[in-house]
């Protein structure tokens, strides 16, 4: 029952290009089978013998790759069939590879699967910007399959270890990401996979191999210079005004923009010291944060009471969309001479540091106040904090003060 593969090149229909169509032929006990690979070459470059394209530029490669691919496939299906102990045809074969079976589906299909599910859910289990990089991790898989492979889509079971390998190049060279931009990416491909093999689309798992992981990178903060200078600076312009609040109020609160967005009076309480707390279910995370509110995000809050669009839509701030309010903040931190480029994650990682961390709040707390599933999330803030490590040593800096060095080292 040994399987035949052979790579062959129509010479009876060349085209006015002078190109012929590629197929793959298989054979298994007398009986054939043959599939178009939809690629085109010119018979010269055809080496027969070796069955690939001769030559080393791209189009090449990416040819040869995909007659390997399609020979790995039928292998495949042809193994797995004998350990299920079924009859294995040339057409069972050739049905298999085609998607007739019940379970097949391709990567595009998979992907969408996934993304209209989570759609329905964003807003309760997942925020907006969470289902924005999955769709624009599909966009970004279409375009490499295109400009690498020349495919529209792929059998989720052609989907090798080197695929990944390619899409994690494209990202890095053609689409010039960063590490953990690329990884964060591969990440949310992987996803899609292992809900296939939770599917029963495919078996095997072709991250088996592949490596990457994230860098660690210093978190863009506001030092307590640029937060006095926000605060004190006083905006004509309404739009930039509330902008301006919104952000100051993420710095001293610790919240994101999704969950600034959704929080309302319900979301106040007072708490056991008497003061307002706030809290909120992390969109991100669903993590509950408790977060006693600082005078200036109390002041906030009173200052929007009687906004009409805070009235209207019973929430505490007049947020408007992620795109609007990304835009005006570049606006809010040119008026007030901050070179940075604001988010509001600057804004949780300014109340991470520069208000809580900076001022002795242990950890732990600011841990909890930030809605973190593990206190190692938050530890990453206090590795760039040159003055608390400054507080921290001072005590033991006077300890040392009377010792002599010198003196005892000449000793």
């Amino acid at each position: 029952m040994a399987l035949y593969t052979l790579a062959f090149v129509k010479k009876a229909k060349i085209n006015s290009e002078g190109k012929a169509p590629l197929f793959l032929r298989i054979s298994l006990n007398g009986q054939r089978a043959e599939v178009a690979l939809k690629r085109v070459v010119k018979p010269e470059l055809w080496d027969n013998r070796r069955q690939c394209v001769s030559g080393r530029n791209p189009d090449a490669q990416s040819i040869n790759s995909q007659i390997q691919a399609y020979k790995r496939a039928f292998y495949d299906h042809h193994s797995r069939l004998i350990e299920k102990g079924e009859n294995v045809t040339v057409k069972k074969l050739k049905d298999l590879f085609n998607g007739v079976s019940r379970n097949k589906k391709s990567l595009l299909q998979a992907f969408e699967f996934h993304n209209l599910k989570m759609e329905k859910q964003v807003g309760s289990d997942f925020a907006q910007g969470t289902f924005e990089r999955y769709k624009t991790c599909l966009k970004l898989l279409k375009e490499f399959m295109e400009q690498t492979y020349n495919y529209s889509d792929i059998p989720l079971e052609l989907i090798k270890l080197d695929f990944i390998n390619d899409f994690d190049y494209f990202l890095r060279t053609i689409r010039k990401c960063n590490n953990n931009t690329t990884v964060k990416y591969i990440k949310n491909f992987r996803k899609i996979i292992n809900e296939a093999r939770a599917y029963e689309w495919i078996q095997n798992d072709p991250f088996i191999g592949y490596k990457a992981k994230l860098e660690q990178v210093d978190r863009e903060r506001l030092t307590q210079n640029e937060l006095d200078k926000l605060y004190e600076k006083k905006f004509a312009i309404k739009r930039l005004d509330y902008i301006k609040d919104i952000f100051l109020f993420s710095c001293y609160t610790g919240l994101a923009y999704s969950d600034i967005q959704k929080v309302s009076k319900e979301n106040l309480y007072t708490g056991i010291d008497g003061n307002l707390w706030i809290q909120v279910n992390r969109t991100k995370t669903n993590v509950l944060s408790r977060i006693p509110l600082l005078p200036v995000a109390e002041a906030l809050i009173k200052k929007y009471e009687n906004n009409p669009e805070c009235v209207r839509s019973e929430k505490l701030l007049p947020v408007p969309s992620n795109q609007k309010y990304n835009a005006y903040l570049k606006e809010v931190a040119d008026c007030c001479g901050i070179n940075k480029t604001l988010t509001t994650h600057i804004g949780r990682h300014t109340f991470a540091t520069t208000v809580t961390l900076n001022n002795k709040v242990p950890i732990e707390t600011v841990s909890k106040m930030l809605g973190h599933r593990s206190i190692k999330t938050t530890e990453q803030y206090s590795k760039v904090l040159e003055v608390k490590i400054s507080d921290d040593m001072s005590s033991l800096m006077d300890k040392f003060k009377p010792i002599n060095p010198l003196k005892a080292i000449n000793e």
